[in-house]
């Protein structure tokens, strides 16, 4: 297995992930309370945040303003401006019964527990399993994982934007949701490869 080079990635059929209307938004004590009902018993999450981008040099990042959590059907996003949201998001992300996975996860780590005062536990950094897996030195992204793996081309288009503007955009809710759907699915990927 060797990592895709860029010009192979774009060759790629795009990664098509989670239809619309299997993306919740968790924003009230109802929406949580559901999320929570249908994730406490999941093994395993595909994982990520979204922060409010920095243009400026000096400021401070406020830490994330979304959650991410999939399961390979169905994406949440937890909101952090709502409190019933962030609660529910933390509790799912705080549960050592429930493995996260996702790409690059220290970072969102450091920012979730000095910022938003959650402990993260239970995780797998997707990005250094898969540097291990292929004999790479550098750890392996989101897009050249599933590239690698599911031999898609996951869009990166709505990356870059405004992540503290509310409500989200319906490309920013698509992108989010599949951001965290990658990472289960590429994760399912993998341990049926190692089964095989």
């Amino acid at each position: 297995m060797q990592r895709p080079t860029k010009e192979q990635i774009r060759a790629y059929p795009l990664y098509d992930g989670l239809a619309f209307d299997d993306i919740n938004i968790i924003e009230n004590e109802q929406d949580a309370q559901r999320a929570l009902n249908a994730l406490q018993n999941e093994y395993c999450l595909g994982f990520d945040t979204e922060t409010k981008p920095i243009f400026r040099k000096g400021q401070v990042s406020p830490g994330p303003t979304l959650i991410q959590l999939a399961t390979a059907t169905k994406g949440y996003l937890f909101p952090t401006r709502f409190p019933a949201a962030l609660k529910v998001a933390g509790m799912l992300l705080e549960n050592a019964k429930i493995k996260k996975v996702g790409f690059g996860i220290k970072g969102d780590n450091n920012e979730l527990r000095n910022k938003l005062s959650i402990a993260l536990v239970n995780t797998e950094d997707l990005s250094v399993q898969l540097k291990h897996l292929i004999g790479e030195k550098n750890t392996v992204g989101a897009r050249a994982a599933v590239a690698l793996i599911l031999n898609k081309r996951l869009a990166k288009g709505a990356q870059k934007s405004n992540w503290g503007a509310y409500p989200l955009k319906k490309s920013q809710i698509q992108y989010a949701a599949n951001d965290a759907h990658a990472a289960i699915c590429v994760a399912n990927s993998i341990a049926q490869l190692s089964r095989t």
